[in-house]
Formats: structure tokens, C-alpha cells, sequence
């Protein structure tokens, strides 16, 4: 399922959002639909603008790490790459070129407050991935200092499983997974900084890596969009309710008001749920990128 017309490379990944395209042995195309997904489900309607916004978002936080971490955006032309420049005048706002990078097999999270699975499975057994919390915090508690809480990166339609530090470590060994974890940590702080200062703060947030054939470690895929991340209104938040927030989780709770057990397909979305969920998206992109 696209929304936007197909480049003629081969098509090596579709993803729940993003597809990529091969380019050469050295380069890849991501290319960001307007698809939305829900409980790693794909919904059958698109958000119209998603990609877009996605990919803008995706680029000035890329450019803000670059003496933390390199990243994977190469800036080569894109018409040059697809030899025509009508096509990568239509794709160009939600395509990103890209290196070709062997992605680890974890997801780095890192959370500042407690919502979402994070909240559930402190509920549960008072940690969130092997990390013991303090007793008695209440949902959405901003905690002391973030902590990093990996999980398995699945295949589409499975669902990603939280992992505690030490399996990472077996997973990709143990001097990769620290470098992982601490340059995921100093992102999110320098992030959440900037977002405050700007009437957003982010709850949680996920990020990918990648690595070359020479052991550099690359940030990849999307970074601190509304997709990967839970963002809150700061003037909202409160301890005790999950916020108001700018990302999808408002089309998650239309969900959960429904009759469905979260197995494809998913259900359609009304119009309205559809206008209000790019709403929020145009407005965390306004606060972030001082969009008029």
C-alpha cells in the first residue's frame, strides 16, 4: 500500500511507515508514507501529510546530534539519483537518502516519565525493563533521571518484547550496547531540554542504530517524531492521567473504545479522528521547528 508515486528502484523493506528502496550497493531511499499504525497494526487509512511531516521533523533533529553521534542522511541529489526530476520533486519532502547500514536488532528507548508499557509494567512488578523504579509513583511521574529501557526490534505484525540491559549486551555485545545506551541517553536529554523550552516534553521516545562495515556506529531510520515518540503538552501535564499529547496516542485511545482485539486488519478511522490526529502532528512540528 502507497501513497505516493513508486521510485524504479527495488524495493528492499515495507515497513509499517517508512519503505526503502535500493539505490546502489552504498545508498538506500527511505521513503515515509502517509501510513499510520496502531498496536503494530497497520491501519487502513492514510493521515494525508504524515510523511511529510515525519521527514521534516526527522531531519532538524538529525542535524542536532552531529557531534554526538554521526548520522545516516547522505545529501546527494535526489534527481540525479532517480533521473527524473519531476518524480523526485514529488518525492523529495518525505524521502530521505540514506547509507546502507546494517541496523542492530534492538530498539534503544529511553524514558523520562512514566506512561504508556513503561507505566503497565511498573504496575505489574515495579520495573520497567530489569530497572527498578522507586514504589509509588503514580502514572505519568517524571522520574529522577531517565532510564534506558531496550526492547527487540520485530518483524511487521510482531510485537517488540522489552529486554533488560543484559540481554542486549548478548544480543550485540557488550561495549556496542553501552555506547547505545549512553549516546541514547545524552540525546534525549539535549532533546527533552530543547522541547521544554518550547512547551513540549518528551515522555518517552525510541531510537534505531546502525552500524558500517568498519564498526562506526550510525543513528538511523526516524528520530524524536511523533511516531517514535509520546509528546506532551507541558502546560498540560499532570500526575495521575496519561496527558494530552501531540503523537498518535490519541488515535490509540479512539481504539480502545472499540470492539477490536488488536489483529489485522485494522479498523477504518472517521474523518474527524483523521483531521484531529494530523492536527496534532502540524502542531508538535510548529513548537518544534518554530513553524508559523
Amino acid at each position: 500500500m502507497t501513497d505516493y508515486p513508486v521510485p524504479p528502484l527495488e524495493r528492499v523493506h515495507q515497513g509499517k511507515v517508512r519503505d526503502i528502496y535500493r539505490v546502489d550497493e552504498d545508498r538506500l531511499l527511505i521513503i515515509a508514507s502517509d501510513r499510520l499504525s496502531a498496536f503494530d497494526v497497520i491501519l487502513p487509512d492514510p493521515i494525508p501529510g504524515k510523511g511529510e511531516m515525519l521527514t521534516r521533523i526527522s531531519r532538524f533533529w538529525f542535524t542536532q546530534f552531529n557531534d554526538l553521534i554521526r548520522n545516516h542522511i547522505i545529501e546527494d541529489g535526489l534527481a540525479e539519483v532517480l533521473g527524473n526530476s519531476g518524480l523526485a520533486a514529488q518525492l523529495e519532502s518525505r524521502s530521505m537518502l540514506v547509507r546502507a547500514l546494517k541496523p542492530l536488532p534492538v530498539e534503544a528507548i529511553v524514558r523520562g516519565y512514566l506512561a504508556g508499557s513503561g507505566w503497565r509494567d511498573y504496575r505489574a512488578d515495579g520495573a520497567i525493563s530489569g530497572v527498578k523504579l522507586p514504589k509509588g509513583l503514580q502514572q505519568s511521574a517524571r522520574l529522577r533521571e531517565p532510564i534506558f529501557t531496550p526492547s527487540t526490534k520485530e518483524q511487521t505484525g510482531d510485537h517488540d518484547q522489552n529486554i533488560d540491559f543484559d540481554r542486549m549486551q548478548e544480543l550485540i555485545g557488550p561495549e556496542l550496547a553501552i555506547r547505545v545506551r549512553d549516546v541514547s541517553l545524552a540525546i534525549y536529554l539535549r532533546a527533552g531540554a530543547y522541547a521544554r523550552e518550547r512547551g513540549i516534553i518528551i515522555a518517552d521516545t525510541k531510537f534505531e542504530f546502525g552500524v558500517d562495515d568498519d564498526g562506526h556506529l550510525y543513528l538511523i531510520d526516524e528520530v524524536l517524531t511523533p511516531d517514535s515518540s509520546r509528546f506532551w503538552p507541558e502546560d498540560e501535564w499532570q500526575l495521575g492521567i496519561s496527558p494530552p499529547s501531540f503523537d498518535k496516542q490519541f488515535v490509540r485511545d479512539y481504539l480502545e473504545t472499540l470492539d477490536w482485539d488488536k489483529k489485522p486488519p485494522g479498523p477504518s478511522i472517521p474523518p474527524e479522528i483523521i483531521e484531529q490526529t494530523m492536527a496534532r502532528y502540524r502542531q508538535a512540528a510548529r513548537y518544534l521547528l518554530n513553524d508559523a
